[in-house]
């Protein structure tokens, strides 16, 4: 299943619809303001809650939390030693990891479990610029927790390059 998802539109006090493949809303994006720390909600198209993202406090490197039901269930951050280009890891609660590895500037990688690609973000199919999808490759894949891992990435990685 494809998800569309438009560029830059994760701005925290921002609330926005992503929707299917077919045009159907199937994500509600909320972010929330006058919090601490970044945070977006992240709705199923019933209003029921899917993830809660905030940006980590004290940390080396730029990471972000992914909660559901008030537990952490991935942190995302940029791997330390990837050679050539950005790898971004996401580590589930459960100790396993997924990597994030492709063009990450120019939306267009995977998000991977043990070799196999799980989802592709990928500008391409489409003509305007301002927007990207996320197909889940896989039916058992958790949907929203892969939406919330690429909100992740493209948060992190726009704001290494605003200090750039």
């Amino acid at each position: 299943m494809k998800y569309v998802v438009r560029e830059k539109m994760f701005a925290i006090g921002d609330d926005y619809w992503v929707e299917d493949e077919h045009g159907r809303r199937a994500f509600y994006v909320d972010g929330k303001v006058m919090r601490i720390r970044d945070t977006l909600e992240i709705q199923d198209a019933d209003g029921n809650e899917v993830a809660v993202i905030h940006q980590k406090l004290l940390s080396l490197r730029d990471a972000m939390t992914i909660e559901r039901d008030g537990r952490t269930l991935v942190t995302v951050k940029k791997k330390r030693l990837a050679l050539l280009r950005d790898v971004f890891r996401a580590e589930l609660a459960s100790g396993e990891e997924l990597e994030i590895r492709g063009d990450l500037i120019d939306k267009e990688y995977d998000i991977e479990y043990d070799g196999e690609r799980l989802a592709r973000i990928s500008r391409r199919w489409f003509s305007l610029r301002d927007s990207y999808a996320i197909d889940v490759e896989r039916e058992d894949a958790d949907a929203g927790m892969l939406l919330a891992i690429a909100v992740c990435v493209d948060h992190i990685v726009d704001k290494e390059h605003e200090s750039d």
